[in-house]
């Protein structure tokens, strides 16, 4: 076999991510709110704390790691519900799995735009939240870099529970109290981390075990999620 026919496969994959981003982007792009919906909301969750706490910088700082990650949390999983139904009602989900192209792929490409969309912008606005609530800049850095792999982990979970409830007409509820429990550990690693820098604890093994539990969703969950479109097609 010839260096030319081994690079046919992957130049075609290369080609069906690119058509697939492609494709997701202008739907990001004709539906802004989809993604603009959860940043507004996590702003809003945010600025409210401060008028229920009277404006108490002390009793803020100590509770702003808690309140933004909880807000990140919702932000995330308020995005999730519609992340494959439309997809699925339009029938493209059943060309994916009818493509001779990775199942795989088209979902890794959806979800890492989305996650691009949502969390990643989360984490940029972090800082100025944080601040507002009065965080040092030390604190505000390492919740900004926090945000990037917790978020990470947050939407490929999220998205395996959309992918298992995709079929069902009122999944949201269901989509709920199925993620809920898995966002736990995350939410504490997560707030704790910014917790541990305010009292001058080293903090980098718990951002290496973030980062590690972001490298094992990248390694798992597309297979998971892809398993979970399958089974609710094949179930039609």
């Amino acid at each position: 076999m010839s260096s030319s026919d081994s690079a046919r496969p992957l130049l075609s994959l290369w080609q069906s991510a690119c058509y697939a981003l492609q494709r997701e982007w202008r739907l990001c792009c004709r539906q802004r709110s989809e993604w603009l919906q959860p940043l507004a909301f996590f702003i809003v969750v945010i600025a409210l704390f401060p008028l229920g706490l009277s404006g108490d910088l002390a009793a803020l700082r100590v509770f702003a790691p808690g309140i933004i990650w909880v807000a990140a949390l919702l932000a995330v999983l308020l995005s999730l519900d519609r992340l494959f139904r439309d997809d699925y009602l339009d029938g493209v989900i059943e060309q994916w799995v009818l493509s001779p192209q990775p199942l795989v792929l088209s979902v890794t490409v959806k979800v890492m735009l989305h996650w691009c969309l949502n969390g990643c912008l989360l984490a940029l606005i972090s800082p100025l939240l944080g601040v507002m609530l009065g965080l040092s800049w030390q604190e505000v850095a390492v919740l900004a870099c926090s945000l990037v792999p917790g978020s990470f982990v947050l939407a490929w979970i999220g998205a395996i529970g959309a992918a298992l409830t995709v079929s069902l007409p009122r999944g949201g509820v269901l989509l709920s109290l199925l993620m809920l429990p898995l966002y736990v550990p995350v939410l504490i690693f997560g707030a704790g981390l910014v917790r541990m820098v305010a009292l001058g604890l080293p903090w980098w093994p718990v951002m290496a075990l973030l980062s590690g539990l972001m490298a094992t969703a990248l390694l798992i969950a597309p297979w998971v999620v892809a398993y979970a479109l399958r089974l609710n097609i094949s179930t039609q």
